[in-house]
């Protein structure tokens, strides 16, 4: 395989682990039922005028399966902090006790469930039709090498190279989302 080949597949190896991961960190933040830090890892709060992720104005803890404790730095960001989490609309409801805001996570419905693993379906599929598209901008990017040189024998090597790789990621997904799937209908 000559080195233009190798550098295509290399890229697209690269690429499709940044898809993977990204998957990963979606499915991640759909809530399985059990408190986790991450659930809040998108909220932003007013800090003196400027939006500051919540992770950098206090800490976020789970003292069990059940509840989330965030403990700001400055007790005069309480209410921002408990703003943007009712902002942010996750479904639950933040106590501020003037000392900590304490987030109680009620368990899952069976049909909440069903819609959780709905939802974690279609971000499998997000990951699968991007690494879909990584390997057809590959193989593009290989045909493209014809003008420099490449003969069609190492063209059908290198996309032949492109397509196990995306089979071994797609199968990554699928195992991905079947870990979610049955995180989320564990009650």
């Amino acid at each position: 395989m000559s080195e233009l080949i190798k550098k295509q597949v290399t890229e697209a190896k690269a690429h499709m682990d940044k898809a993977i991961d990204h998957c990963d960190g979606e499915l991640n933040k759909i809530r399985a039922g059990k408190a986790s830090p991450s659930m809040l890892d998108d909220i932003v709060v007013d800090y003196y005028g400027s939006p500051t992720p919540l992770n950098q104005v206090g800490s976020v803890n789970t003292p069990d399966a059940r509840t989330i404790v965030v403990q700001p730095w400055e007790k005069s960001l309480l209410s921002a902090i408990e703003k943007a989490i009712m902002e942010a609309n996750l479904g639950v409801n933040p106590q501020n006790d003037g000392v900590i805001i304490r987030i109680n996570v009620p368990p899952l419905t069976e049909e909440r469930r069903r819609d959780l693993v709905k939802k974690a379906k279609a971000e499998a599929e997000t990951g699968k039709i991007a690494i879909r598209n990584i390997r057809k901008e590959a193989n593009e990017k290989i045909r493209k090498l014809k003008v420099d040189g490449v003969s069609e024998d190492e063209m059908k090597t290198g996309e032949a190279e492109i397509q196990k790789l995306t089979d071994a990621y797609i199968i990554k997904v699928d195992h991905l989302s079947e870990a979610k799937e049955k995180d989320i209908m564990t009650v």
